[in-house]
């Protein structure tokens, strides 16, 4: 009888630890291909370059293979078989206009502003991992600024136009500029 009950208790042990296993291998294969290869962060160079090189395959008609992935190549009709014609020129390549708007960075994160008649205006902000973007004023005016918040510290980028140029500067946030207006 004691035989029995160890055996039916070592064989329920060792389904549990088999399926236990099945599920963390399964769970695991399932979650990479859900996440796909890991992110990472692009400059605005290397977003710019892409979008131009994509602009150039477009403008060709391939595909635009993934970074670490290959296209396969299309087969061609054996030399006999194929016409004999013109060629026409390739297109020209389509380029991306770059984003309108000048890109000013400080360590606590960047802004997209441009020059208007009607003064600067901010197009976007972002800040930099670990900062929050706070007491935004994206104009238009003479000046645009916006809070780069990180805990208790910050820094505040102010924006202007020199001519049709935007420029910052950049300062550390003071209490002054925590205070909502009509605080005393």
């Amino acid at each position: 009888m004691w035989t029995r009950a160890l055996l039916a208790v070592g064989a329920w042990l060792l389904g549990a630890a088999g399926a236990t296993g099945g599920s963390l291998v399964a769970v695991s294969l399932i979650g990479q291909s859900i996440t796909g290869p890991s992110a990472q962060q692009l400059t605005v160079t290397a977003v710019n370059r892409a979008l131009a090189g994509a602009g150039q395959d477009a403008g060709r008609g391939s595909p635009s293979p993934s970074p670490g992935r290959s296209v396969p190549a299309r087969p061609r009709p054996p030399a006999s078989s194929r016409l004999r014609t013109a060629t026409p020129a390739p297109p020209a390549p389509v380029s991306t206009p770059p984003p309108a708007g000048t890109l000013l960075s400080s360590a606590g994160g960047s802004v997209l502003a441009a020059c208007q008649a009607d003064g600067v205006y901010l197009i976007s902000w972002s800040p930099q991992p670990g900062y929050e973007a706070d007491d935004v004023s994206r104009g238009p005016g003479a000046t645009a600024r916006v809070l780069f918040i990180a805990g208790i510290h910050g820094l505040r980028m102010v924006v202007s136009c020199t001519g049709s140029v935007p420029s910052a500067s950049v300062a550390p946030v003071t209490d002054a500029d925590r205070m909502e207006p009509g605080d005393t």
